[in-house]
């Protein structure tokens, strides 16, 4: 039996869940990736109290392995590869763009409207993706990608000095 919408019991039943639903963020049933990546910001920051950006950037490897068992996990729980409440990728990728962007009010609002532009349309290979790697492993993989695609043009706003 699939549960289509996880609520706090299903939450707290196994860490995996509790890691892929990125910790309660992935539980509102409208949006759940925009509020994924929207706690991966705060919790960024309090990363950056005690971690330098390139050292989130290296932590990222090994929660991007315990995402993609946590994702693998909770997505077989509940009976849909990628459900929507299945956060944890946007968390990872989001400290990812965050540690190449500048630590301003702009650079943090741009990482966070490109990065959520290109993990909501998925443009190639994104979606390619997304629609053939299975599990675990696709569900952290596409969001890997669009913080790529956020980056690359982050990257670009700053040589261009707009940002």
């Amino acid at each position: 039996m699939a549960l289509i919408h996880p609520d706090r019991r299903f939450l707290l039943a196994h860490p995996a869940h509790f890691i892929a639903l990125g910790f309660g963020s992935g539980l509102p049933r409208k949006a759940p990736g925009t509020w994924g990546t929207l706690a991966a910001l705060p919790l960024y920051a309090l990363l950056a109290l005690v971690l330098s950006a390139q050292q989130i950037a290296w932590l990222c490897i090994p929660v991007f392995l315990l995402g993609w068992w946590a994702a693998d996990r909770t997505g077989k729980a509940l009976g849909v590869h990628d459900h929507g409440g299945i956060v944890i990728d946007e968390i990872v990728a989001m400290w990812l763009v965050l540690a190449f962007t500048p630590a301003t009010w702009l650079g943090w609002l741009l990482a966070f409207a490109l990065f959520r532009l290109f993990d909501i349309f998925k443009p190639w290979p994104i979606r390619w993706f997304d629609l053939r790697v299975p599990g675990g492993f696709g569900v952290m993989l596409d969001d890997l990608l669009a913080a790529g695609y956020a980056w690359l043009v982050l990257w670009a706003l700053m040589h261009w000095r707009l940002i």
